[in-house]
């Protein structure tokens, strides 16, 4: 058996912070964000946290499947940015939406979560040890943004997804991950420091820093990379493939996949305009406006690709 995606779901916050508002924060441009990025707007929680962002979306990921929340045997909830060192979000979400049969915990590989999740998922499935799963990417990166420095705070958005996969015949054909933790400072973000009674220094939460030129060649390397891997390593053509998942990080790192891969950009859907980096959302998000606007059929070849901290990347060939 393997793991199909039966169910989608997401959810954004109301707020929406345009690129003018930030320009009245700091010195930049509608036109300087959107052509370094294609960003266009992003959506900022006011009130809600992550777990409750990944509730709503679990929630919908449910009703879509058409399953109720007892039927769960396992919540993985990967994020950057919970609510509480513990409990985990994943056990918030599991009390949120009632799913008093699953074992919930979280994942933490950044913008790579949702694939981390799935490629997980996915092993116990094979292994016979669980039968259906949620899996939900969510982050609130506001709380972690410093909004006076312009090269980041234009980038970020929150937002949540989820997938509802159940073990059937055909789903999920082949995953792959890698970590590169001696590049992890380019892209990182300090939870506390390392503060205590003895040595005087109080614990503070740190801001996200990064090295956007070496994050860039990172992604527009490694993606394309992973991606041949998995198509080579489960003997798929590229042609086979409708659509590339990619997470949103910036347009300009999804344009330049699709040139590496020499397939064109309207294989490569993107809603970054709207929502900014909402990191181990993005591709849930979209792929649940994938789902919902028609635009899958079943047996269709997806390939779900992302990258972020750590440094980490993932992908995965689905059938839908």
């Amino acid at each position: 058996m393997t793991g199909r995606i039966i169910g989608t779901g997401s959810y954004v916050p109301e707020r929406i912070v345009t690129n003018e508002d930030l320009a009245k924060l700091v010195e930049t441009s509608d036109e300087w964000i959107v052509t370094r990025t294609g960003i266009h707007e992003r959506r900022i929680a006011v009130e809600e946290g992550t777990s409750a962002m990944a509730s709503r979306a679990a929630e919908r990921a449910l009703e879509n499947a058409g399953i109720k929340a007892e039927e769960l045997d396992i919540i993985l909830m990967a994020t950057s940015s919970p609510d509480h060192c513990f409990p985990n979000g994943a056990c918030e979400v599991q009390a949120a939406i009632g799913a008093v049969n699953a074992v919930a915990y979280d994942i933490s590989a950044a913008c790579s979560g949702f694939e981390f999740a799935l490629s997980t998922v996915q092993a116990f499935i094979r292994a016979g040890i669980y039968k259906t799963a949620l899996i939900i990417g969510a982050d609130c990166l506001s709380k972690l943004t410093d909004w006076s420095d312009r090269g980041t705070c234009v980038l970020f958005g929150d937002g949540a997804g989820a997938a509802v996969i159940r073990a059937e015949k055909t789903g999920v054909i082949h995953s792959v991950m890698g970590s590169d933790g001696v590049k992890g400072p380019v892209l990182s973000c300090v939870a506390r420091s390392e503060g205590n009674f003895l040595n005087e220094r109080k614990p503070e939460l740190g801001y996200i820093y990064m090295d956007g030129q070496e994050v860039f060649k990172f992604a527009v390397k490694k993606v394309p990379e992973c991606i041949r891997q998995v198509l080579e390593e489960s003997k798929t053509d590229i042609e086979e493939v409708k659509y590339f998942v990619l997470h949103q990080a910036n347009y300009r790192i999804c344009e330049a996949v699709a040139k590496r891969l020499k397939q064109p950009l309207d294989k490569v859907p993107m809603n970054i305009g709207s929502y900014g980096n909402t990191s181990g959302a993005t591709v849930p998000i979209l792929l649940d406006e994938l789902n919902r606007q028609g635009r899958l059929q079943r047996g269709d070849k997806l390939v779900l690709a992302g990258f972020g901290g750590g440094l980490t990347w993932g992908a995965a060939l689905v059938e839908w």
